[in-house]
């Protein structure tokens, strides 16, 4: 069973990869530095100082950079514990994939998707009461999780446990969240 999926998320990526061409290549090499993401996070650190003031916004702020500390050693934690090739190291289909980076490291699960919807489902939850259109912050961790298809650097289920793993624990730190704030700042 377990080979099967394996196949069958070899093969999907194969073909969604091979879905690119040249003229996107430096628009999705754009798309997956997260760096080139920083209007969006300074708008979310806007956000949040403008909502909560600047002590509770300090820390939840500080809060997000421990978040995304955690997340990326998590990520890499599970990637050097599973030991899963990267696509574009895997001799069963690297010859076979528009590849144009070649990261050295494991595959599963990606940290650009766990951390990048981890740091939004964290953000919704915190500003959700405040601005009815910030579920619009969805669309960064779903394009910089794809770019890493696009890219061969990445499996879909690499993308889909790292979303899964995200979701979860944005939601188990806001609750944690809750809680410390309750306590401090109720």
């Amino acid at each position: 069973m377990l080979d099967r999926i394996v196949k069958i998320d070899k093969e999907l990526l194969v073909f969604l990869n091979n879905l690119g061409n040249e003229h996107w290549d430096s628009f999705w090499l754009f798309i997956t530095n997260q760096f080139n993401w920083a209007p969006v996070f300074l708008l979310v650190l806007f956000l949040i100082v403008k909502s909560f003031g600047w002590k509770r916004g300090g820390i939840i702020i500080l809060s997000m950079i421990i978040l995304v500390a955690f997340s990326d050693q998590f990520a890499n934690f599970i990637k050097n514990g599973t030991e899963r090739l990267r696509p574009n190291n895997d001799p069963e289909i690297n010859k076979r994939l528009r590849t144009l980076i070649r990261p050295g490291s494991f595959s599963f699960m990606s940290g650009h998707a766990t951390t990048s919807t981890f740091f939004t489902v964290y953000t919704i939850l915190l500003l959700r009461r405040k601005y009815k259109y910030i579920y619009l912050l969805l669309l960064f961790p779903l394009i910089f999780s794809y770019s890493r298809i696009y890219l061969g650097v990445h499996f879909p289920l690499d993308i889909i446990m790292g979303i899964t793993v995200g979701t979860i624990l944005g939601n188990l730190y806001f609750l944690l969240y809750k809680k410390i704030d309750k306590t401090y700042f109720a």
